[in-house]
Formats: structure tokens, sequence, C-alpha cells
């Protein structure tokens, strides 16, 4: 037997230096010691700094480099505008988070079902459920917080592309290639009929599809601009839907008001758009 494959043997060292948990450690480090120089620091400050070769450290500066996440001026390396817009952007979806927290909660204690908030990720394309309140039911539908599903597999969703910028939105329509198990096909006519609905009556009631067994109830959070920043959403089976519809629509639209006015606090809000 090759000694390298012996049970136990430890690979050489170098195998983990760029690669797994370690080169993960290395660019949080990174952007940590960055963080506290104003002035930048040189590739020769990093190699000490972050205890690295600067051969391996050129290979994870240079693509940071080309995405904006770093600039380099001369010798010296200051953090990049990608990295602050993601800085933001989590902060602002943490931020957020909380704010929603209460009207998920709310929710369960009206519907009985389980409740989450669902978030628009347009890099990948999929909406996140950065927060979930459990329903009391011992038959549920349970989630972990963080999961995400493809925007064109999940009526939150279809939600959340319903209000997205119109040019955003047919480009994804455009290259969408749906591969995810659904109970029906995904088409982009389902997609505009269910946009249609949600703009007329505020919230989006699906029941069966696109999993079969699950009914879920959407609808739109909005800013102090008008600009739909997120959708609530309560779910579970799909025989209790079948006959709660009404007062779970009721119930969501109320609470997904009352968060978007929650929001709109302290400013004045406009319209909702819808685009």
């Amino acid at each position: 037997m090759n000694d390298s494959k012996r049970p136990g043997k430890p690979a050489p060292a170098t195998a983990r230096d760029d690669s797994g948990p370690r080169s993960l450690t290395r660019l949080l480090a990174l952007f940590d010691r960055l963080s506290l120089a104003p002035n930048g620091l040189t590739l020769a400050e990093l190699s000490v700094a972050l205890e690295s070769p600067k051969s391996s450290l050129l290979n994870l500066l240079r693509p940071l480099v080309a995405e904006g996440f770093l600039v380099r001026s001369v010798d010296t390396y200051n953090l990049g505008p990608s990295i602050f817009r993601l800085s933001a952007g989590v902060l602002s979806a943490s931020t957020m988070t909380k704010a929603i927290r209460p009207f998920l909660m709310e929710l369960v204690a009206r519907t009985g079902e389980s409740a989450m908030w669902g978030l628009l990720n347009r890099e990948v394309g999929e909406v996140t459920f950065t927060d979930v309140v459990d329903s009391p039911h011992a038959v549920r539908l349970q989630i972990p917080a963080g999961i995400r599903r493809p925007l064109y597999a999940s009526p939150t969703g279809w939600v959340l592309l319903a209000y997205a910028e119109k040019s955003w939105r047919e480009q994804y329509l455009a290259s969408m290639i749906p591969t995810a198990e659904t109970s029906v096909p995904i088409t982009r006519a389902l997609l505009l009929r269910e946009f249609t609905k949600v703009r007329t009556e505020g919230t989006l009631a699906s029941i069966d599809v696109p999993v079969a067994g699950l009914g879920s109830v959407s609808a739109p959070v909005f800013d102090a601009n008008g600009d739909c920043v997120g959708a609530v959403n309560v779910a579970g089976p799909s025989n209790r839907f079948h006959e709660n519809v009404s007062s779970l629509k009721l119930a969501v639209q109320q609470v997904a008001a009352k968060a978007s006015a929650k929001l709109s606090e302290g400013s004045h809000s406009a319209p909702s758009k819808v685009r």
C-alpha cells in the first residue's frame, strides 16, 4: 500500500494551506488585519501578520483584487468596495431580521403555522430564509434558518421576483433553467400568473405547488421608499391550508402591512412600487 494512503498517516502540511477551513480562516484574518490598517499593508507586512508565505498570499490576493474585495496601489493593499457592500448587506440583513422577528411570532400565534422571513439573493437567484419560527403543531413544516431555495421553486421567491427590478427579473426569467423537483413544471407563464396574483391581491397563496402536500401564504414587506425588502410567509400541511386559506391570507396580509409600517417609522412612506 502506498504510504500516503495508510490510515492515520497525516498529509503533508502544505496540502491544507490553501483549501478548506484553513483557507477560510486566512481570508477572514486578512480582512481583519486590513480593517485595522487605514493606510493599507504591503505584501511583506501581510506575510508577517498572517504568518503565511508571500507566494501563497499572492494566490489569495489576486482574485480578491480582481473582484473588488481589495484594491492595490503600487505595493499596498486596502479593503475594496465589494467588501464594504458585503458588510453593509450583512449588517442590514441582520438588523432587519431582528426587526421582523416579532411579526413572525405574531403570525405563528394567529395562524398556528410556521412563519418565515425570506430575502432575495440576486447573485445566485435564490431566496434565503434568514429567520424561522416553528408552528406549535406536532405535524408542521420545520426548516432551519438559513436554508435557501431557488427563486423559481419557492412561492416566497415568486413574491420577491414579482417586486424585483424589472430588468433584473427579465434577465433571471430568460436564463432560468428549472432543475429542482417540483409538483408541476415551473414555466415562465406560470410565474407571470403568480406575479400578477400577488400584485393584485397583496398576498400569494400556493397549495400543493410547487411542493405536493405543502401549503403556504406569502406577502411582501416594503421599506419607507416603497421597495420590497423581503417577504413574510406561513407554511404547513396543505390540508390545513385548504380549510383556512382565506383567514391565513388575511393574517399574512395584515402582519406584512404592520411590518412595512414598522420599517417605515420615522419616514414618510412612499406608495409601494410595482415594477
